[in-house]
């Protein structure tokens, strides 16, 4: 048997578009057989080692891109259904906390509710996550045993493991979120789910027939 096709989805909580792609995963999982592995990443890190900036800021006073990019993403949210998605106003969020948060959960096997409820305080009921009383309060509304993440995320292992991965990402070829690793194929954006599905078809389909 050979090995069993590894597909990531690399995120960061502050990315619209990772919130949005995010939705549409289960989708193409249950389509392809082929279960997505969700890795923390520091966008702001990715930026910072890539020399690279978010739309907020490498879009500010462009005519007509910024438009386009909103077009984009209302033709995204028609096309997969989404029904909850609302604009942070206190975007860009600094997301080091959250994605702390995220790797010291998976640690804690917390990892899936933590995942759902820093999605919805940042895009479905949005606060301002980068505040420690708001992000606490957030998360022990959604029952999430939180003073125990806050302090598991505060250990060496934590931040060597977000560091690490974040590394890895960029050492690989990503400059942003969302990222996605099919094999050692990768794809950015949102707005390529649909080519990250066919990869998924053509490499699983590969790997069937070495098999058989």
């Amino acid at each position: 048997m050979g090995n069993p096709l590894k597909v990531e989805f690399q995120f960061d909580f502050g990315s619209p578009n990772a919130y949005l792609a995010e939705l549409a995963i289960p989708g193409i999982e249950k389509r392809t057989c082929v279960k997505f592995e969700y890795v923390p990443v520091l966008l702001g890190g990715i930026f910072k080692a890539t020399n690279n900036m978010s739309p907020f800021e490498s879009l500010r006073g462009i005519r007509n891109k910024p438009e386009y990019q909103a077009l984009e993403t209302q033709r995204f949210i028609r096309r997969h259904n989404v029904t909850k998605f609302t604009q942070n106003p206190f975007f860009p969020v600094n997301t080091l906390m959250l994605m702390r948060g995220a790797v010291a959960a998976r640690f804690e096997n917390m990892f899936d509710p933590y995942f759902r409820a820093a999605y919805h305080h940042m895009w479905v009921e949005p606060k301002k996550m980068d505040d420690v009383a708001v992000f606490r309060a957030a998360f022990m509304a959604s029952g999430i045993d939180i003073d125990r993440l806050i302090a598991r995320a505060q250990l060496d292992d934590v931040k060597k493991k977000l560091i690490e991965d974040t590394t890895d990402a960029v050492n690989r070829g990503a400059f942003g979120s969302p990222t996605f690793f099919v094999g050692r194929e990768m794809f950015f954006g949102k707005d390529q789910l649909r080519d990250v599905e066919e990869e998924i078809m053509a490499q699983t389909g590969a790997l069937r027939s070495r098999i058989a």
